[in-house]
């Protein structure tokens, strides 16, 4: 509700870690920015922990990990990047804040894609939980090898080829799904 929205606002600037500009815009203070840096990296260490230790699946992990972020402690998180092997990304291919991660400068959005062209997915989208399934079940993950097959811009979708099966999806949907063009 808008008083909610409101009070958090305001409990947010009392703690210093947004400013409201005088057209009403939130910017994020130095200390908000490390903050969120830190709830963040909470988050994808902790999506890394329920599939790469625990096994729950891909579709899972957000909701999971957003449920753990919270409780992780600065001495668990330490703990948790020993375990895990100091990882770069999340499940979905997401940089971990504070990792020594590099992105890959060949790296486009499948939606850029030219067509005939094999690449390796580096990232999908995880905000999104119904299409997140949609993308695990058809196996469009980090490391998967595709083919653009076509990218039919007055009809607005892009048709890959991953496996034996052909996916359909819209460019909206092929700007969130990054990768690199296959070796």
């Amino acid at each position: 509700s808008l008083p909610s929205v409101g009070g958090m606002i305001r409990r947010m600037v009392r703690e210093g870690l947004v400013e409201t500009t005088k057209d009403k815009e939130l910017l994020l203070t130095p200390h908000g920015r490390k903050s969120a840096e830190i709830m963040v990296r909470r988050h994808r260490l902790a999506e890394r922990l329920v599939v790469d230790l625990l096994g729950l699946e891909l579709h899972l992990a957000h909701i999971e990990a957003h449920r753990l972020e919270h409780a992780i402690s600065a001495t668990l998180e330490e703990k948790l990047v020993d375990a895990l092997g100091n990882p770069t990304t999340c499940p979905f291919g997401h940089p971990i804040p504070g990792s020594d991660y590099i992105r890959d400068e060949l790296s486009i959005a499948l939606n850029e894609a030219p067509a005939g062209q094999a690449f390796v997915i580096n990232t999908i989208p995880e905000d999104n939980q119904a299409l997140l399934e949609y993308l695990v079940e058809n196996k469009l993950i980090p490391g998967r090898m595709v083919i653009v097959v076509e990218a039919a811009v007055a009809r607005g979708v892009v048709t890959i080829e991953c496996g034996s099966r052909q996916v359909v999806f819209s460019y909206d949907v092929a700007s969130k799904i990054w990768a690199s063009p296959a070796p």
